[in-house]
């Protein structure tokens, strides 16, 4: 079966480049893993297409398992199993010596003195070579057999028979003499040497298997130990990104905390300075209120009636006003929303750790299930493209608080819910609105379901229907992105750009996004590939980080987006990947439904054909988004 080996390549599947796992076979004749065809196919949707000749089918065949090619499988399997356990490294098991080892001497038993050469089993003696002569010389010891020197005859003898034990009782396990056989004439005795040839045998290959159960426990030790180092391993490298995402969090709290009290700093500086200026005012009218006295003080001291009426008559046209202070104070509508907005943080983080401490983890996979991957350690939410959403808890009445001001901010709209351990009845009223909007979404989530449905079933001309001009964001591109083409093209540069800085430029991944967002309606670009393995094509929130690994598409909960890496095609978003079949097609086609939620990839050749489509219920404005990463890679915008 050794030829098997040469058609291991042709007895692989084209999905998944692995040996056939249960193979079917479509009605174009190509063979596929069921479980890839099944996956190819559901994320594909009708019309079904076979992923190798792209031969069309309005409805799924019916696939039947191809047994002979199962078969010529599993023989497969077995030949690489056989050379796999096969030892490499030239051992035998050792070979039995011909005469058995002699400890000691064995006397003579005629002189007891010589030692002995040969030992008569006829004669149950032993002799030297002197007295072995009669054997040797006398015909009458013909038949006698001689045999090497063998120590304590005795146990060589039966003791139920007091003879020799020529035979051995395989059944039984025991040396037997000719008497004995005719006690075990069901049993199948057999010659010492005959037995002795086949115990060897059966002990060397024994000895064999044993070597290679070694051999497999030793793999199987390293195997523990390279599992328990990736384990290890995989620990770190999250417990590092936790310790990253946490400094992330702290970093986020430090720098609101940072913005709330600057806020009220600024406050806080600008009453301070009108009470600054009201207090330079003030001073400066006491001390020309006080100089008026004094003069007035001086002419009442004049005693000249010429010199009196002339400085009184001038005094007493000096009009002096009353104080006025004008009305300062502090913004208090401001500070409570500020600090309003700080408790809403609070609470919205008690309320998520409480709900990450509740979550129960999934079961870790039994003996036998698959290891880690490395994007695995990460819990994939239940719909790739859905965002998750918190709701805001009540605020605690009895929460300090600062002092209301007559006309507070407007409230955030929070939904209201009973406290724990508290029960909410409805009303009648309530319960019927309850169910007309439990209604609603239901016929919601149907309309969108046939609006997505009709998409998919859309051509290429009724897509080019929703056609959107994209012009790509120079105050985004990364320094390594170089923009052309009135900005529709984006490739690698091999040098930096030195653009000025912005805080919206990408600073860690080349990435680039589309100047204009999108908050509602249909709308369809193309993007042409022209060197399409180090490169993607997505959609983003205009909130996404721009520095970080986390900024890079499809790694965080804001971006969405199918990217090429090497002959790779991967769908990406919050750091899940989900593989896709391979595509020759240079010409990607980008579907976003800001309506009804959902954002649709394809593929453009002759036909269109669908890579993988998002559910997302959109919560901010979404931009066009792309990547690229190797020298050479370019992405046009066709329109």
């Amino acid at each position: 079966m050794a030829e098997l080996l040469p058609l291991a390549e042709e007895l692989s599947c084209s999905i998944c480049l692995e040996p056939f796992k249960e193979p079917v076979t479509t009605p174009c004749g190509h063979n596929f893993c069921r479980s890839c065809l099944d996956d190819t196919w559901a994320v594909q949707g009708p019309p079904f297409r076979c992923p190798q000749c792209r031969t069309s089918y309005q409805v799924r065949p019916q696939l039947h398992k191809n047994t002979v090619l199962c078969s010529v499988v599993e023989r497969l399997a077995i030949v690489e199993q056989d050379q796999a356990r096969a030892p490499g490294d030239g051992w035998t098991p050792p070979v039995r010596s011909a005469a058995p080892s002699t400890v000691a001497q064995v006397a003579c038993d005629h002189c007891l003195k010589e030692p002995a050469v040969k030992t008569c089993f006829v004669c149950t003696a032993s002799f030297c070579q002197e007295h072995l002569r009669p054997h040797l010389d006398s015909p009458a010891f013909r038949d006698h057999p001689l045999q090497p020197p063998v120590r304590d005859l005795q146990r060589r003898k039966c003791p139920q028979h007091n003879r020799l034990r020529d035979f051995f009782c395989p059944e039984h396990g025991e040396c037997i003499c000719h008497v004995c056989v005719i006690e075990h004439k069901t049993c199948s005795p057999m010659s010492l040497s005959q037995a002795s040839a086949d115990l060897e045998n059966k002990l060397r290959y024994k000895l064999t298997i044993m070597y290679s159960q070694i051999n497999g426990a030793s793999k199987a030790l390293e195997d523990v130990q390279a599992r328990q180092q990736g384990v290890q391993e995989a620990t770190n490298r999250k417990i590092e990104q936790l310790r990253q995402e946490y400094l992330e969090i702290k970093a986020l709290i430090d720098a609101s905390e940072a913005s709330s009290t600057r806020k009220i700093k600024e406050e806080e500086k600008r009453v301070h300075g009108k009470l600054d200026t009201i207090h330079q005012v003030l001073l400066k009218k006491k001390s020309e209120i006080q100089a008026l006295k004094e003069k007035i003080e001086d002419g009442l001291k004049e005693g000249d009636e010429f010199e009196f009426l002339e400085k009184a008559s001038k005094l007493q046209g000096i009009v002096t006003k009353p104080v006025y202070v004008p009305n300062v104070e502090l913004n208090h509508e401001l500070i409570h929303c500020v600090y309003q907005g700080t408790l809403d943080l609070k609470n919205e983080l008690k309320r998520a750790t409480r709900q990450l401490q509740e979550k129960k983890p999934k079961e870790a996979p039994g003996p036998g299930g698959s290891g880690d991957h490395p994007t695995q350690g990460k819990i994939k939410p239940s719909h790739p493209g859905k965002k998750v959403s918190y709701e805001k808890k009540p605020k605690n009445p009895s929460a300090d608080a600062v002092p209301p001001s007559p006309a507070p901010c407007p409230p955030a709209k929070i939904p209201i819910f009973g406290a724990p351990g508290q029960f909410v009845s409805l009303k009648p009223a309530d319960a019927e609105a309850a169910a007309k909007a439990a209604l609603s979404a239901a016929s919601s989530a149907a309309v969108k379901a046939t609006e997505l449905k009709a998409f998919l079933d859309k051509s290429r001309p009724e897509l080019l229907e929703y056609s959107t001009k994209v012009i790509l964001d120079y105050n985004t591109a990364h320094n390594k992105v170089a923009l052309s083409e009135k900005y529709t093209v984006a490739s690698v540069a091999e040098e930096s750009q030195n653009y000025r800085p912005h805080p919206q430029r990408f600073t860690y991944c080349s990435q680039v996004l589309g100047l204009h967002c999108y908050k509602k309606g249909v709308h369809y670009w193309e993007v042409k590939l022209q060197k399409n393995n180090f490169c993607g094509v997505g959609v983003c929130y205009g909130s996404m980080g721009r520095q970080g690994p986390h900024s890079r598409l499809g790694r965080n909960s804001a971006s969405w987006c199918v990217e090429w890496f090497n002959t790779k095609i991967s769908a990406w978003h919050d750091n899940v990947e989900k593989t896709l079949p391979s595509t020759k097609a240079m010409q990607v086609g980008v579907l976003l439904n800001c309506d009804h939620g959902f954002v649709i990839f394809f593929a453009i050749a002759e036909k269109v054909h669908l890579l993988y489509k998002f559910k997302v219920d959109f919560t901010e404005a979404v931009y066009p988004a792309f990547w690229v990463f190797s020298t050479g890679a370019t992405l046009s915008i066709c329109f």
